[in-house]
C-alpha cells in the first residue's frame, strides 16, 4: 500500500489550504509505463470517484483508480527539495529500480 511521508501529507495539506480545499484530497494516476517504470501524476479532487481506493495518512487523503492503486504497491509519496526544484515524488520502499530487460535500444538494457 502506498506510504505518504509526514512532509509530503504537510506540504499538500497547505497546497489544498492555499487553495481554499481544505479536506480535499490529492488523485495519483498512471501515465503507462516505460523501462523505468510507471510516470505519475497528481490533481486536487473534493472526494473518491466510483470504484477508487483511498489511502489517508498524517491527515492527507489520497484517491486513486484500481490500475495506479496497483502500482503504487510498496511506493512513498514524499516531498523534496533540491538545487533543481521541489515537487512530489513517487519512490520505490525496499526494492529496486524496475528494469524492463526486454532489450529495447531506449535504455540499453
Amino acid at each position: 500500500m502506498l506510504k505518504i511521508s509526514e512532509v509530503a501529507a504537510e506540504k499538500a495539506k497547505a497546497i489544498l489550504k492555499a487553495e481554499g480545499k481544505e479536506g480535499w484530497g490529492l488523485r495519483i494516476f498512471v501515465h503507462g509505463s516505460g523501462c523505468c517504470g510507471p510516470s505519475y501524476g497528481m490533481d486536487i479532487n473534493e472526494k473518491a470517484a466510483d470504484g477508487d481506493q483511498t489511502v489517508e495518512s498524517n491527515g492527507l487523503k489520497v484517491f486513486c483508480d484500481t490500475e495506479a492503486f496497483a502500482s503504487l504497491s510498496d511506493k512513498e509519496m514524499d516531498f523534496v527539495t533540491t538545487a533543481q526544484g521541489e515537487g512530489f515524488v513517487i519512490n520505490s520502499v525496499g526494492g529496486a529500480a524496475p528494469s524492463c530487460g526486454s532489450g529495447c535500444s531506449g535504455c540499453g538494457d
